[in-house]
């Protein structure tokens, strides 16, 4: 998550230095010396970030026995527990739910730690997270989130199928709309086969789903050519013109329209209408 320089190094407490390494010694001692517990870095990073970053439980008990804040955010709105289900340590984010962490806070740019986890892929942490009875409303739209996106949208633009599993499995609407589209709309755009697969089947399986715009002018990509194939083979189809550009500079794999190209508009047994 970060890049350390001198510089920057130079900025941190002891207690900060200590927690970074995991050195329990050092923090007994500084503790025992009635170091600040709390003291935050020029991020508004507190001690207990560090150690939950780095995944070192015993400091991490250290510090939380000592007083320092579970819920304590920084400059970038950030808890400990974003940091530890960010980079899928699974026993830091369980010592930190034990202690009433609350994985419901989003940091400044709206996420979660079911967000980060799911974003990075870290299978094991979203099954614990969502084992909180406290993550069920994170399922559902968020009022305070008015791009829409949610835990799905950013596992499917990422390609990661376990993940997208569990989602599915713990009930989450696979239908939700962000500003980009659905869930649906991220995976055929990033070029991820897979998961256009699986919630091509969800979709059939329950009757449920919504419009999608996807663009007929994909890429030379075998997942490309895939993932058209599966579009087309969903239903019948009639041709539209896109509406607005769209084009991802980032993934090689992914769509790219502009408004005019035509697009293919199929429909499902259900009446429901789905863009190729």
């Amino acid at each position: 998550m970060f890049r350390f320089c001198t510089k920057y190094m130079n900025m941190l407490s002891p207690l900060h230095h200590a927690a970074l390494s995991g050195n329990k010694e050092l923090i007994s001692l500084l503790l025992e010396a009635q170091a600040a517990v709390d003291i935050k870095d020029h991020k508004g990073m507190r001690p207990l970030h560090y150690a939950a970053w780095q995944g070192k439980t015993e400091p991490m008990k250290m510090l939380l026995k000592a007083g320092s804040s579970v819920n304590g955010h920084s400059d970038e709105g950030q808890i400990p527990l974003h940091l530890s289900a960010q980079h899928g340590h699974y026993d830091g984010s369980e010592m930190l739910l034990q202690h009433q962490s609350n994985p419901c806070i989003s940091d400044s740019a709206g996420k979660t730690p079911l967000d980060l986890a799911c974003e990075f892929g870290r299978v094991s942490v979203v099954q614990l997270l969502l084992s909180s009875n406290m993550c069920a409303a994170m399922l559902e739209p968020k009022p305070s989130d008015p791009n829409g996106v949610s835990p799905l949208h950013l596992a499917a633009k990422n390609g990661h199928i376990d993940v997208i599993r569990l989602l599915i499995q713990a009930g989450i609407d696979i239908n939700r709309q962000s500003e980009s589209g659905t869930a649906l709309h991220q995976a055929a755009l990033c070029g991820k086969t897979e998961v256009v697969r699986l919630l091509l089947d969800v979709m059939r399986n329950t009757l449920s789903q919504t419009a999608l715009d996807i663009v007929n002018q994909f890429t030379t990509t075998q997942a490309s050519r895939e993932i058209k194939q599966l579009l087309r083979d969903a239903s019948a189809a009639m041709q539209v013109r896109a509406l607005k550009d769209y084009c991802n500079n980032y993934d090689l794999t992914s769509l790219n329209i502009k408004a005019g190209d035509i697009i293919t508009v199929q429909s499902f047994s259900c009446g429901c209408k789905l863009f190729a």
